[in-house]
């Protein structure tokens, strides 16, 4: 019998847990006080049950199904090529997860968290011949680290015009490759810091190949600055906090929140506000395109008539494309998948491969407001003033969860079989799961005095 993907067993624990978006929210967390990203890293500990219930299981193999599809797209072809290292290794591995668009995101902090820290737990665990299990913990722990620094800065790193994924990736990044390289505290400290050296990345890559490939960077780059930590190097405190650090010239701002075990109910994990993407485009196009689903049930049918999308501004300063040029840039035009839904239905990852004639005609029919009032990710279809539909957060938003029949459908369409086995059993080695995506490492393993195992 065909052991069933993770995904359907995790989403129907994880699905369920319904929150409450007033209390549940990174931002919103109650601050005692400025404290180090790898305390924060420290809540893992007595929080995280990875086994095939957990959330971090969903989010990991979500984002590895994408990684099997967005293997050989042309942006982390392109990386693979360009060298056959450790870091050339993880930033494939990061790249391809991430080039559909269809990877998890945290919403709080508009950040494809997993993205980062995923791959550079996955890659370094396989070159140090650890276990899928260990790899699990260090991106539990990325993740976390990753997604607080993301939602302290949010909405400041987008307003600036940055990428939060590229910005805060080589934190979570450094924060897991530590965990796997077991580093002194103050080596982790330095490796955090060494990772803020390297933060980047701008929305202006939305809609190209720049878009996965600063990701990928930025993911090798934590696990480099963990690796330049352990081998003695430090950072002053300055980089991070001050005028000339990561808060001044950057625009972010350093985390605070609650410490010393696990969280309360004022503060939960962020993987907790997780969302899973049902269709592979920017998050900023996913309600309007359920408002336009929702109209077509309710009868609306296709004319020449303007169509209005009102969104909030943040949706439409990371779905910014007027018009559609190819398929990377129709993933971030919210007139194009409208559109697309108006015709076609909802987009998959195929009715993205190129432009559709007739779909990017009718999205210049397709006028898109800002409307403050609307949540950041919620939306409204209007025609002639009058209102077909209104979204208030996309499926796939932990107040609207997808059904674990449908996560394992995503799955399945993006990796086939080749996940139903390799992640069952978390003393399986690491490299297996890199194998079975189509993700095989080009560089040795580590070896060395300190690497032994």
């Amino acid at each position: 019998m065909k052991t069933p993907s993770p995904l359907t067993a995790a989403g129907s624990v994880l699905l369920s847990r319904r929150r409450d978006s007033g209390s549940s929210s990174c931002r919103d967390c109650v601050a005692s006080g400025v404290t180090s990203l790898p305390e924060i890293a420290g809540i893992v500990d007595g929080a995280a049950e990875l086994d095939r219930d957990s959330p971090y299981m969903v989010g990991f193999t979500d984002w590895l199904a994408c990684a099997c599809a967005g293997a050989r797209e042309r942006a982390a072809a392109a990386v693979r090529a360009s060298g056959e290292d450790l870091l050339t290794d993880v930033a494939f591995a990061a790249a391809s997860g991430h080039v559909l668009d269809f990877d998890d995101t945290f919403s709080d902090g508009v950040a494809h968290v997993s993205s980062a820290t995923a791959p550079a737990a996955l890659v370094l665990a396989a070159h140090l011949r650890l276990t899928l299990g260990r790899a699990l913990r260090a991106y539990a722990e990325g993740y976390e680290v990753m997604a607080e620094v993301a939602a302290a800065s949010h909405p400041a790193l987008y307003e600036r015009g940055w990428h939060p994924t590229a910005v805060c990736g080589p934190i979570g990044a450094a924060v897991a490759a530590s965990r796997l390289l077991d580093l002194s505290a103050a080596e982790r400290e330095n490796a955090v810091a060494v990772a803020v050296l390297r933060a980047g990345g701008t929305r202006g890559a939305f809609g190209s190949d720049g878009k996965a490939i600063q990701v990928g960077l930025a993911a090798a780059a934590g696990v480099q600055a963990a690796l330049l930590a352990r081998a003695g190097a430090t950072v002053d405190p300055r980089a991070v906090h001050g005028p000339l650090g990561f808060e001044g010239v950057l625009g972010a701002r350093w985390p605070q929140m609650r410490i010393g075990g696990a969280p309360d109910s004022s503060h939960a994990r962020a993987i907790e506000r997780n969302w899973i993407k049902l269709y592979p485009s920017c998050l900023a196009t996913h309600s309007p395109i359920e408002t336009v689903a929702q109209a077509r049930q309710g009868g609306y049918r296709l004319g020449r008539d303007p169509l209005e999308v009102r969104v909030h501004r943040v949706a439409l300063q990371a779905a910014n494309v007027e018009v559609a040029t190819n398929g990377l840039t129709a993933k971030f035009s919210i007139p194009y998948c409208v559109a697309h839904t108006l015709l076609h239905g909802p987009p998959s990852v195929r009715d993205f491969a190129s432009i559709d004639a007739a779909t990017r005609d009718r999205s210049q029919l397709v006028e898109v407001t800002v409307d403050r009032s609307l949540p950041e990710f919620g939306a409204v279809l209007t025609v002639a003033g009058r209102e077909l539909a209104r979204v208030p957060c996309p499926r796939g938003a932990p107040e609207r969860p997808v059904a674990p029949s449908e996560l394992a459908a995503k799955v399945e369409d993006l990796a086939g079989d080749r996940l139903d086995d390799v992640l069952a059993d978390l003393g399986a080695p690491a490299a297996a799961a890199l194998e079975a995506a189509g993700l095989r490492p080009a560089a040795r393993p580590l070896s060395g005095p300190g690497f032994e195992q």
